[in-house]
């Protein structure tokens, strides 16, 4: 019979006495959450595309249980198994970041999709983990041993996926991930002003992009003019959170859906708020926002310069993600591709997430930055 108690030494209670349950049940949460507006906003789109009704909420499923089975695996590794896993997945990501940027499918005038055994895969989704996971072991490395340049390598790996990224191009990704990585910098010791410098880069490096990459001229164009298809989907988005009100139409009684093609995918938050209402809005942002500041708060108690580098990272990453998708549902922010982490329908997404929470529940049990001796 399997024990519960404190003092039972069985490999599933030393796991549940050391995990992070709270950031676990708000994943879980969230994922439910999903399941539940998939339900709602997919069959519409089933319907326009000539399959069964339940087509995506069957496979929706489907990466729902795959995605908690390896968030549980994962949670369970200790840190040298954690960093040595990234660093194996990094090299694979890389490789297929350059293959998607050749064979990769082009939608909307940028390749970032690849089909892998039948499965349509976005190797970005999954690099963002690994490559917080990698930079802040490079980060931690750089701190212990003088002779290793642990800033200047974690550098050029992020030089070599942000010209991957823009490369398909990948606006949006490439803005996360330039952002987290700087954050993680500016902890390790980044002068002030290098990263005030780095800042203006960046602004700089985006009024480039708008001349540069024709697809984020229109969106921004979009934002600032209202014109075009993507203007339509924000008004009907709009017009849902206005039709929502405070406790929404009902389950089912959307109409946003019917007319937004990615109304399960990029807009789906104003398909929680029409149907639900601001409550549940409200509800979503809450939990996001609890995951985010737990895992600051525990960075702040941090000793373990790595585990505080990845948790900061991490914590980042989803916060972002979650905050571009909604404020651009808003129409507070120009649209851009970007999937709400754990509620849009999506592998990649969802298994990205799984992959991203599955590693902030490892790095954070109870004792595991205590017992990690290894550099390596």
């Amino acid at each position: 019979m399997v024990k519960f108690s404190r003092q039972s030494h069985s490999f599933f209670a030393k796991w549940l006495w050391t995990v992070d349950k709270v950031i676990l049940v708000l994943s879980l949460l969230l994922l439910t959450i999903g399941v539940i507006l998939d339900i709602t906003a997919s069959p519409a789109v089933a319907r326009k595309i000539n399959v069964d009704e339940y087509w995506f909420v069957r496979k929706q499923v489907l990466y729902v249980v795959i995605s908690i089975m390896a968030l549980l695996t994962i949670s369970v590794f200790n840190l040298k198994t954690i960093r040595r896993i990234s660093l194996l997945g990094f090299v694979l990501m890389i490789g297929l970041l350059i293959i998607t940027i050749f064979f990769g499918s082009e939608i909307k005038g940028a390749k970032r999709w690849i089909s892998v055994c039948g499965f349509s895969l976005q190797a970005s989704e999954f690099m963002k983990p690994i490559f917080i996971i990698v930079t802040a072991w490079l980060l931690d490395l750089g701190k212990k041993l003088d002779y290793f340049p642990g800033m200047a390598v974690s550098t050029g790996l992020f030089v070599l996926v942000l010209g991957l990224l823009l490369l398909q191009p990948d606006i949006g990704m490439s803005v996360l991930f330039s952002a987290v990585f700087g954050l993680q910098l500016f902890l390790a010791g980044l002068p002030i002003i290098v990263v005030v410098g780095l800042s203006m880069a960046g602004v700089a490096a985006l009024f480039l992009a708008y001349f540069v990459y024709p697809h984020f001229h229109a969106r921004v164009d979009q934002f600032l003019y209202g014109s075009d298809e993507t203007s339509y989907q924000i008004n009907r988005a709009m017009e849902a959170f206005q039709n929502g009100n405070l406790v929404g139409k009902g389950p089912g009684e959307g109409t946003v859906k019917l007319l937004i093609p990615d109304a399960h995918t990029d807009f789906v938050f104003a398909v929680a708020g029409e149907e639900y209402g601001v409550w549940l809005c409200l509800i979503i942002i809450a939990l996001f926002a609890v995951i985010v500041i737990r895992t600051l708060r525990s960075a702040m108690k941090e000793s373990n310069l790595f585990v505080m580098y990845a948790e900061v990272g991490l914590a980042a990453s989803i916060g972002l993600q979650a905050f571009v998708n909604m404020a651009s549902s808003l129409h507070i922010i120009p649209t851009k591709g970007m999937t709400l982490p754990f509620i849009s329908y999506g592998g990649s997404s969802l298994m990205g997430c799984a992959v991203e929470i599955g590693m902030l529940l490892a790095i954070t049990r109870k004792n595991v930055a205590a017992e990690d001796k290894d550099l390596i």
